[in-house]
């Protein structure tokens, strides 16, 4: 059933070959409303022509279908007010599905005249999805290489001297006065604190090959979310919104449980001063993400099977959003830095991705995985 178009709304006719655009594309009338898109902003975007045309972009009306941070409202206004061509970067498109949840895709926004068509804006959407992988990849590797170095250093240069203090202090404590022995034994209590840090960092020295087998990511996700419950997450909702038609991923099921069992804690912890705190586990199918292409693969290899773990806290914080991944590079008090990158190297040894998408109210960090 066709739905009425909005009063005083006429629906703009493109040129030939509009439609055969490789790129989303869209005019918008004076009034900002959809008045025309083209086949790939349809597909790209999710939505339809009949849902769209006479509606805002980014209002209210598309709000359960389309969500755009930041608005596009400012360039748009400021295209029609000067007549000239501008560029927003980086624009994030939260795009609704039929199951009624959202993925985010990402695009730089050109924003122009829509010639013939008076006060009209044409919009053009550059997807930075292949990009976003190239780069975010590129960072993941690196740090998991200099996740790998540093342990082999701190590992042969701490551990052993770390051992004979500790056992100094410890035979001072016997004969100590109580002031003195209540000194030794913070000497000890650090420095099995230290050796649990430099038993993380030894993984990283691991260069064994994870035990790749097909594996249900869900048994994984469902492991971790009962762990949670009944431990260190027991008074946060955790709502699971798995796709049942998903078939087996090519992982390592302990390491893998290591990841989101990580991830999810890390989540736990951001929201200890949140409002109704909330973690998502979500699964889905997405056929189109695949690994950049190098000279082994020049296609990419295909990382079709999604899972997100979303939490509702404050977000990363903005100084280190760009090197979560990254070793000792920790957005928490004492933290040690240490986990996000054990998860970049785990990620990284399945040849697979990870990704992160965070803003206040919403961090979602997202698993792309090979189909067994």
């Amino acid at each position: 059933m066709t739905r009425p178009s909005p009063a005083g709304f006429s629906q703009v006719q493109p040129g030939p070959g509009w439609d055969a655009l490789p790129l989303p594309a869209l005019v918008l009338d004076r009034q900002g409303r959809v008045a025309a898109m083209n086949d790939a902003a349809e597909v790209w975007l999710n939505i339809s022509r009949n849902s769209t045309l006479g509606r805002p972009l980014d209002g209210e009306e598309l709000a359960t279908r389309l969500r755009i941070q930041p608005s596009l409202s400012p360039l748009i206004g400021r295209v029609m007010n000067s007549d000239e061509a501008l560029y927003q970067p980086n624009v994030c498109f939260e795009i609704g599905d039929r199951a009624g949840g959202h993925q985010d895709r990402r695009a730089s926004v050109h924003a122009g005249p829509a010639g013939d068509v008076g006060g009209a804006v044409t919009i053009l959407l550059v997807p930075l999805d292949e990009a976003g992988l190239q780069n975010q990849n590129r960072a993941v590797r690196t740090a998991a290489r200099s996740a790998i170095g540093m342990a082999e250093m701190l590992a042969h240069e701490i551990k052993n001297p770390l051992a004979g203090i500790r056992g100094a202090a410890q035979l001072i404590g016997m004969n100590a006065s109580r002031e003195d022995r209540e000194m030794a034994e913070m000497i000890v209590s650090e420095s099995k604190r230290i050796v649990s840090l430099l038993e993380q960092v030894e993984r990283f020295g691991d260069t064994s090959a994870p035990n790749l087998r097909a594996i249900n990511v869900h048994d994984v996700l469902e492991k971790v979310r009962r762990s949670a419950a009944v431990g260190f997450a027991r008074k946060i909702g955790i709502v699971a919104e798995y796709d049942p038609s998903l078939p087996d991923a090519l992982a390592d099921g302990d390491q893998l449980t290591q990841v989101c069992l990580n991830l999810v804690k890390n989540a736990a912890e951001a929201l200890k001063d949140t409002d109704h705190p909330s973690i998502r586990l979500r699964s889905f199918y997405d056929h189109t993400l695949r690994l950049p292409p190098d000279e082994a693969d020049p296609t990419g290899r295909p990382l079709p099977l999604q899972i997100e773990i979303e939490d509702n806290g404050p977000g990363l914080p903005p100084a280190i959003a760009d090197q979560i991944f990254e070793p000792f590079v920790s957005g928490r008090e004492n933290g040690t830095g240490l986990g996000l990158a054990l998860v970049s190297k785990i990620i990284t040894d399945h040849g697979a991705l990870i990704r992160v998408d965070s803003r206040p109210g919403r961090t979602v960090f997202r698993i792309s995985l090979p189909k067994a």
